[in-house]
């Protein structure tokens, strides 16, 4: 039988501690490279990544310049709680559960402000995220607890959750 626990997938797809919170391995970065004003310089077309979230561990806010798919894969609902530019709060649940409200794909728009996590005790979530133009580190900006609460103060409890700052 198959096993779907948490460790098993981090050793089978050799997944290593992201910046962010979290495990991941880049899977694909298209050798196709495009230019857009929106970007200091040329981007790969397109990006992919595995991302494994345990419960107790989060991925931070954090946006980028680039639209993110993702994609559920295995383990237990994964919640993404996106803040829009505008300050609207945009609470996703990624999973296979369609009936209660899940997506099996979801994108998060370039300069939204996006967090996650696991919120089932002992659960994990297996997904996928695909970057369009393509990820890059200098396009990655890292919430700072206090400006981002200063932004959005409306949603100061869930930024103070959700940040490392």
């Amino acid at each position: 039988m198959k096993q779907t626990s948490a460790a098993y997938w981090k050793q089978a797809l050799q997944l290593t501690q992201h910046v962010e919170g979290g495990a991941f391995r880049e899977t694909y970065r298209a050798p196709l490279t495009i230019s857009h004003n929106n970007f200091p310089g040329p981007r790969n077309a397109s990006t992919g990544i595995y991302f494994l979230l345990e419960d107790g561990d989060f991925s931070a806010f954090h946006r980028i310049a680039s639209d993110e798919m993702w994609h559920f894969y295995d383990g237990t609902t994964l919640h993404i709680y996106e803040i829009r530019p505008d300050g609207t709060l945009q609470v996703h649940k990624l999973g296979r559960d369609l009936l209660q409200g899940e997506q099996l794909q979801l994108v998060i728009p370039a300069g939204s402000w996006f967090a996650s996590c696991v919120e089932e005790t002992g659960g994990f979530a297996l997904v996928g995220c695909t970057v369009a133009p393509g990820f890059d580190f200098a396009d990655f900006e890292l919430a700072d607890r206090n400006e981002l609460s200063a932004l959005f103060p409306q949603h100061k409890g869930l930024i103070a959750l959700l940040t490392r700052s």
